[in-house]
């Protein structure tokens, strides 16, 4: 057994070298692209996508559309005028804010509705399309500011396009699993499909994950504070959201940062763009002021 050690070694380096050769072939094959500027917080990852912005516009609009005649049919689509005016009137100052990082974003058919459901949840589907359930706001008895965390949040992951370069990256790692299955029978050695996929998922998938959940935490917060609205509620916010969630999986294994990594980003964020925020609150204290 302990002879065979070595040579079992080799072929797991081999195979660690031929999996890295095969996702770079793949990578080379995508577009690399700046989805958003910089803004204060410094976003400034480039993105490697293999789908086209064209196709994702359609299905997020064909889904939203669906979703939102669905919800009409079953009568919960926004059933509390007061509540959707609250909503729309936080998206209507945050919606200018991406101007900063997205010029063209402007411009998006931006649609905002309110969801009668239980769910715990909110999202902006790519190209502006907005959508808040009533459970969030309930449960967590959201203020307006934390509300705004949220959908800056939403919208952020909008501005930065990662549902496109979260397909773009499983198209990579479909690729990358079937080249280690066959790797591994050249080589010898039998690797289970299943087994692969989660290792990549693993290694490759869940840190880029990770990665764009604090993108859009630190572009949520800028344009929260931009729009008003204080940065200091997107810590109380997720700290509504961990004490709901209960159990969670380790970081390594989540899709979203831990909630210490979290709340320290999120201080750290809020120091930059709290200047953002006080300018903001005092434009908009001049104007409402009366015109003499």
């Amino acid at each position: 057994m302990l002879a065979l050690l070595p040579r079992f070694k080799a072929r797991k380096a081999i195979s660690t070298m031929a999996l890295a050769m095969i996702a770079m072939t793949a990578l080379q094959g995508c577009e690399t692209v700046q989805t958003t500027q910089a803004g204060a917080v410094g976003i400034t990852r480039k993105q490697q996508m293999g789908v086209s912005r064209e196709q994702i516009d359609q299905q997020s609009a064909a889904a939203y559309a669906q979703l939102r005649q669905e919800a009409g049919q079953k009568r919960t689509l926004n059933t509390d005028p007061a509540l959707l005016g609250r909503v729309q009137g936080i998206a209507n100052r945050l919606i200018p804010q991406v101007a900063v990082y997205r010029p063209d974003a402007v411009g998006w058919k931006w649609e905002v509705n309110v969801f009668q459901s239980e769910e715990v949840n909110a999202f902006c589907m790519a190209g502006g399309k907005i959508a808040v359930y009533t459970g969030l706001i309930q449960q967590l008895k959201i203020t307006d500011d934390e509300l705004a965390a949220v959908m800056g949040h939403e919208i952020a992951h909008a501005l930065r396009e990662h549902v496109r370069e979260q397909q773009s990256r499983q198209q990579v790692l479909g690729v990358v699993g079937v080249g280690a299955v066959i790797g591994g029978a050249l080589l010898g050695v039998t690797v289970d499909p299943n087994l692969a996929q989660n290792g990549l998922q693993v290694a490759f998938g869940l840190p880029h994950s990770r990665q764009a959940e604090v993108e859009a935490d630190d572009i949520g917060l800028e344009l929260a504070a931009r729009a008003g609205y204080n940065p200091k509620a997107a810590i109380t916010l997720w700290q509504k959201m961990s004490a709901l969630g209960g159990g969670r999986p380790p970081a390594f294994l989540s899709t979203h940062p831990s909630p210490e990594s979290r709340a320290a980003d999120l201080a750290r964020v809020g120091k930059i763009v709290e200047p953002l925020y006080q300018a903001a609150i005092k434009n908009q204290s001049q104007t409402a002021l009366p015109r003499r």
